[in-house]
């Protein structure tokens, strides 16, 4: 058996309509499909990202105690700036630095974290 990389990713949200807006607005995805349970699925092209709505109230997730996502690392496009981006996420009211763009590790690459919309995590990384 092999595999051919990631078809998509589900990620549980606060509210599918304002992550499905940051999606769309601050990363340049676009809507893909809809679901009434409810449900987004927004892609770059790439990989599609399907947003539930969650129907409980959440409890914050610890990556050394829990099973789940910790983290969604999306790779910028060759010609996008990591430094550009994070800038203009933050500036956003929805969006803020968990860390601004730094080496990661010794991949000769960067990367930077941000927590988007109803606490979700985000890494972006540049382009290789």
């Amino acid at each position: 058996m092999s595999t051919a990389g990631i078809h998509h990713v589900g990620l549980t949200v606060l509210d599918v309509e304002v992550a499905s807006h940051f999606f769309r607005d601050a990363l340049g995805f676009r809507e893909v499909g809809r679901k009434p349970y409810p449900a987004v699925f927004v892609s770059d092209g790439v990989v599609m990202i399907t947003l539930w709505q969650v129907q409980h109230p959440p409890r914050a997730f610890d990556r050394k105690s829990q099973v789940g996502l910790h983290h969604l690392a999306l790779r910028l496009a060759p010609e996008t700036s990591l430094d550009d981006v994070y800038a203009a996420l933050i500036a956003r009211d929805d969006t803020t630095g968990e860390f601004a763009p730094e080496p990661l590790g010794a991949s000769g690459l960067r990367h930077c974290m941000l927590l988007g919309p109803g606490g979700l995590r985000l890494e972006l990384v540049e382009a290789g």
